[in-house]
């Protein structure tokens, strides 16, 4: 019901607000499927003892590199929080978030985009960091139950790759979705203004968490070669 009022406040239109609660629902189901996906992954068995020997080091090493790399880019994530909030004096507020919140005063206009920007920036940041953070960490529970699961076919092998992989696409999805949704439903007319920092924080994240795993990879290739 409160999704409806603030969708008439917004101007939106009776398919306008349908759609938005449909993508909201859309959104929660890619979010439960990741969670399912999640849990049959881990049911699996994960080979001999000597195969978890080995996959445990892997695990240490591929934590302690989340572990840095979560370390890293915090602080730079406090220091662009500021960009943003300042970047409305830059890129200024659109027509549409002027007319949306015409009521606040053109200093009033200014606030509220810059303080919905940083918010979406942070939202953004987050929902990429839990996608990279939790993504790496499905993969590394994966590959041991994928090379056990190979020694007694290739159809249970490959399925415990695919919903891997698919629990990432899951939460990108479903995060995503969740994220630019609840963005429209508050600021209305004025969400593109607000989506600038949400898309600045997700791919800035994810580029960076990109550009370092390439790094650590390669590093564990020529350390392996």
């Amino acid at each position: 019901m409160d999704i409806f009022l603030m969708g008439s406040r917004h101007g939106l239109s009776d398919f306008e607000q349908f759609a938005m609660v449909f993508v909201l629902v859309a959104a929660f189901i890619s979010l439960i499927y990741a969670w399912w996906l999640r849990t049959v992954v881990l049911k699996k068995d994960k080979g001999t003892e000597k195969m978890q020997e080995i996959w445990n080091a892997i695990r240490i090493g591929a934590d302690a590199y989340l572990n840095r790399q979560l370390k890293t880019i915090l602080p730079i994530i406090g220091v662009l929080m500021l960009v943003m909030f300042f970047s409305v004096y830059v890129v200024l507020p659109s027509l549409e978030a002027q007319e949306e919140f015409k009521s606040f005063g053109q200093q009033g206009i200014s606030m509220i985009i810059a303080s919905g920007r940083t918010i979406g920036f942070i939202m953004g940041a987050a929902f990429s960091l839990i996608v990279g953070q939790f993504g790496m960490r499905m993969a590394v529970q994966a590959n041991i139950r994928v090379a056990s699961a190979s020694r007694r076919g290739f159809n249970e092998s490959l399925s415990i790759a695919y919903y891997a992989g698919a629990y990432t696409g899951m939460l990108t999805d479903g995060l995503g979705l969740l994220g630019g949704t609840l963005i429209f439903i508050i600021f209305g007319k004025a969400a593109p203004d607000v989506l600038l920092g949400f898309g600045f924080g997700g791919t800035l994240i994810a580029l960076f968490m990109r550009v370092g795993g390439g790094i650590y990879t390669k590093a564990a290739d020529v350390g392996a070669d």
